[in-house]
């Protein structure tokens, strides 16, 4: 743990983490007792990968969001009771309901959508980068996205624009080992994910995605570096997705063993041993920071689910026919 890292910064970290995990826990229980319409994709064991990004980023920056780092969106500064409205389908939401889990997007915190076609937020987040540079205002776009979305069309196209262009922008590639159903050994051919920066020219490194400081130490010097005008960098954080590809998927596609080896690197468990080793947490402090979250995630649900249903009228609004 490098001295740079000082005792505020880890305990936002921390809290954020601590938030997010418990978040994830409350959305797959409300889901399992069917008070959430549609779907949840649950992001629960890849938390310390946003939340880590979202403490480099200042005000000004612009996140593109991937649609499973809700970690992301709270470390940005997400309200959890419009964030929770808006997952409800509620009017009270971020995106008026509208917008559902997959494409949160809140305009006002430079959040601007996720998306649930796997890779298609990634050139969003160039043609926000694009304009920070015309604006030369010193943004930066941090943009998230899965291992799968590697193998499209669109992540390439939009890698090569950004290193041509000198774009402000860090790519972070969330490796939790599959795409959907499909191990990441099935789609590419590599080991690290990280290297197919070196194609495009622009620096590229992968991390232990289940610790928070090493995300930290990756992600910050490339946004030091696009703020600097010295262009885009690929972040890959190796990680695990602990639930499967939705809430219901029965995970026939891996083994028990496999999950129980990744529950044994758990980001919240680590990082609290870690910040007790070095005195800055204790078991009283633990359990201040779960009543505060408690208290935060109890009224952002009953927000939620007291929020009213937008009308017919207010669903057709943006509408054209």
């Amino acid at each position: 743990m490098k001295k740079k890292t000082n005792q505020t910064r880890l305990m936002n970290l921390y809290r954020n983490l601590v938030l997010s995990r418990r978040y994830e826990e409350k959305l797959i229980e409300l889901f399992r007792d069917g008070k959430i319409s549609g779907w949840i994709h649950s992001g629960l064991g890849q938390e310390a990968t946003g939340v880590a990004v979202g403490e480099c980023l200042r005000e000004t920056d612009y996140l593109v969001p991937y649609f499973r780092s809700r970690s992301s969106l709270f470390a940005k500064g997400m309200d959890p009771k419009r964030l929770s409205a808006e997952i409800f389908g509620k009017i009270t939401g971020c995106c008026k309901g509208r917008s559902g889990e997959s494409h949160v997007a809140e305009a006002a915190l430079g959040i601007l959508g996720a998306g649930g076609l796997i890779g298609s937020p990634i050139p969003i987040g160039v043609g926000l980068a694009y304009t920070a540079f015309l604006k030369g205002e010193g943004q930066v776009v941090a943009c998230h996205f899965g291992d799968g979305a590697t193998s499209r069309g669109a992540f390439h196209e939009s890698m090569n624009m950004a290193a041509v262009m000198n774009l402000p922008i860090v790519f972070v590639c969330e490796n939790n080992q599959y795409t959907e159903w499909t191990p990441t050994s099935a789609q590419m051919n590599i080991e690290d994910i990280s290297t197919r920066a070196e194609g495009y020219g622009m620096p590229g490194v992968s991390v232990d995605g289940n610790d928070p400081i090493a995300v930290l130490e990756a992600v910050e010097p490339a946004v030091d570096r696009a703020r600097k005008g010295k262009g885009p960098s690929l972040i890959e954080t190796k990680t695990y997705r602990i639930r499967g590809h939705f809430e219901g998927d029965p995970c026939r596609y891996r083994t028990e063993e496999e999950v129980k080896k990744w529950e044994k690197l758990d980001p919240l468990p680590r990082f609290q041993e870690r910040l007790k080793e070095h005195k800055l947490l204790d078991d009283k402090k633990i359990s201040q920071v779960e009543e505060q979250v408690r208290e935060i995630i109890d009224e952002a649900f009953r927000f939620a689910m007291e929020s009213p249903l937008p009308t017919r009228e207010e669903i057709m609004h943006f509408v054209y026919a």
